[in-house]
C-alpha cells in the first residue's frame, strides 16, 4: 500500500465538509496559535479525507481545524485560493471513525462524551469489543467506562457478566 501522503490534492473547500464524530477540541489560544502557523509556514500537513464519489465532496476525516482555519480567515483562503491540501483514504464509516480517533489520540485531545458516543456507533455498527480496542487504541477498563458514560444497556449486549446457569 502506498501512503495517501504521496497523493496530496489541491481541493476546493467548498466540496470539503466536517464530519458528524470528531471527538477533538481545541482551546482558542491553540487555535490562534495554529492560525499563526498556517499564515507564517503556510500548510504543512494535509487533511485527511475520504471521498464520497456520488456527491463529489470530501469528508474530514483529520484536520478539521486546518480546514476551520481557512473558513474563518480570508487571509489564509485568499493566499490559499480557496484550495486545501488534502489526502484521501477509501474507508467504510467505522474505519473513518477509527482514523479520527487514533488521529486524535496520537495528540493527546478528544472529547469523553463525544468518544462515548463513538464507541456507541461502532458497537451499533456490529464492531466487537476486541476491534474496537484494536483500532481506537484504548484498553479496556477505558472501552467499559466510555460504555458507562452512554448509559446504553445495548452496548454490553454481548458481555457474559457471570457463570450463574439456569
Amino acid at each position: 500500500m502506498k501512503s495517501p501522503v504521496y497523493n496530496v490534492l489541491a481541493v476546493p473547500i467548498e466540496k470539503i465538509q466536517a464530519n458528524s464524530y470528531n471527538p477533538n477540541s481545541v482551546a482558542n489560544p491553540e487555535m490562534k496559535l495554529l492560525y499563526q502557523s498556517i499564515k507564517e509556514d503556510g500548510y504543512t500537513m494535509p487533511v485527511v479525507c475520504y471521498k464520497n464519489i456520488e456527491s463529489d465532496t470530501y469528508e474530514i476525516v483529520d484536520g478539521f481545524h486546518r480546514y476551520t482555519i481557512m473558513k474563518t480567515h480570508k487571509d489564509i483562503f485568499d493566499r490559499e485560493n480557496g484550495l486545501l491540501p488534502v489526502v484521501v483514504i477509501d474507508k467504510d464509516e467505522s474505519n473513518r471513525m477509527a482514523s479520527t480517533i487514533r488521529h486524535n489520540r496520537a495528540r493527546g485531545s478528544h472529547d469523553v462524551e463525544l468518544m462515548s458516543n463513538i464507541v456507541s456507533e461502532l458497537v451499533k455498527a456490529g464492531m466487537s469489543d476486541a476491534w474496537i480496542l484494536k483500532n481506537i487504541g484504548m484498553d479496556a477498563d477505558e472501552l467499559l467506562r466510555l460504555k458507562q458514560i452512554s448509559g446504553l444497556a445495548e452496548l454490553f449486549k454481548a458481555n457474559n457478566f457471570s457463570n450463574f446457569k439456569d
